[in-house]
């Protein structure tokens, strides 16, 4: 706190029993007085809580952003924590298991939230005391007895093929052609289709070197159709940027992954087919590859994911592939 912000305190209370003339000498011995000291505002509990738990937080994040987590990725676990720290009002180190089971149950109630999301939130606190507690900084998580929310089998919806060919024949420009066929051959991300360069694509091998989660590198292989759609884009493009995809306009920038999200959900909506996205082409993908025998190793490594449990879900086996399976194998 400055000097001069307490001398103001000090003379304020007594400048209506002194005159002026007693005023200034008065102010003028505090002041030497308190330029022998360094003086420090008090904090308030509220103060040190929220100066503590934001240290915290920041340390956390950082260590998930060198573990190569997305800016994404980083901005949903913080916005996540923000709430419960702010609805909990206490310190980190104070936080119990009941306050976060009474506070995952009070915004599922008032935001009608679903079971999914709030097992997203349970997975993002569990991560956040988790990574306090294997730094010390806390003795227990907090989360380690709120057990996994079971959640109802949702089987989600791929693109038919008559939905692809409809899509396909709706496509004006080469761009959108050669950006549909890469995601369904290819079950590349939406980050990561956008991030990828010319440079990138072998024709020769038909493969592709993309950067999924983590700055991870892997090699993704396209079909022939998608070769010929590619290169005539390419071979169209009068522009220098080095990026794959870019926008229709100029100066033709690097194409976004809202830019891609926009354009797709609007070729959709055009033909009169819902809920066109680009995560729709890597289920699609993944389940296609499934049921037609594809090992669900080789779709692992295909996807990129870290975790089979992870290809599991993307895949919708088709129930009449089951019924013929049964058939061949269970005499």
């Amino acid at each position: 706190m400055a000097t001069e912000d307490i001398l103001n305190d000090i003379v304020s209370g007594i400048k209506d029993v002194l005159s002026d003339e007693q005023m200034k000498q008065v102010s003028s011995s505090i002041k030497d007085v308190l330029a022998k000291y360094e003086i420090n505002k008090r904090t308030s509990n509220e103060e040190r809580r929220e100066k503590e738990n934001t240290e915290l937080l920041d340390t956390f994040l950082s260590a998930k952003k060198i573990e190569g987590c997305s800016d994404k990725t980083i901005h949903y676990y913080q916005s996540s924590i923000d709430k419960l720290l702010n609805g909990l009002s206490k310190c980190i180190k104070e936080i119990c298991t009941n306050d976060i089971r009474s506070y995952l149950a009070e915004i599922q109630e008032e935001n009608n939230l679903s079971k999914v999301t709030i097992d997203n939130l349970r997975r993002i606190f569990s991560s956040f005391f988790s990574w306090l507690e294997d730094e010390d900084y806390i003795a227990k998580s907090p989360v380690r007895r709120i057990h996994k929310v079971r959640t109802d089998t949702l089987v989600k919806e791929v693109l038919s093929d008559e939905n692809i060919e409809t899509l396909r024949d709706s496509c004006n420009e080469l761009r959108d052609l050669a950006m549909i066929d890469l995601l369904l051959s290819t079950g590349v991300r939406v980050g990561e289709l956008v991030k990828m360069n010319r440079a990138d694509i072998d024709f020769q091998e038909r493969q592709c070197k993309v950067f999924g989660k983590g700055n991870k590198e892997r090699e993704v292989y396209f079909n022939a159709r998608t070769k010929i759609h590619l290169q005539r884009y390419l071979e169209s493009r009068t522009d220098d940027n080095p990026a794959l995809f870019v926008t229709l306009l100029k100066p033709h920038t690097r194409l976004t992954i809202s830019g891609v999200e926009v354009r797709l959900r609007k070729m959709g909506k055009d033909v009169h087919i819902d809920k066109v996205h680009p995560h729709k082409f890597r289920r699609t993908l993944a389940t296609m590859a499934i049921d037609r025998g594809m090992p669900i190793e080789q779709v692992q490594k295909l996807l990129g994911h870290v975790r089979i449990d992870t290809t599991l879900h993307y895949a919708m086996v088709n129930q009449q592939n089951v019924k013929i399976a049964h058939r061949k194998y269970i005499n």
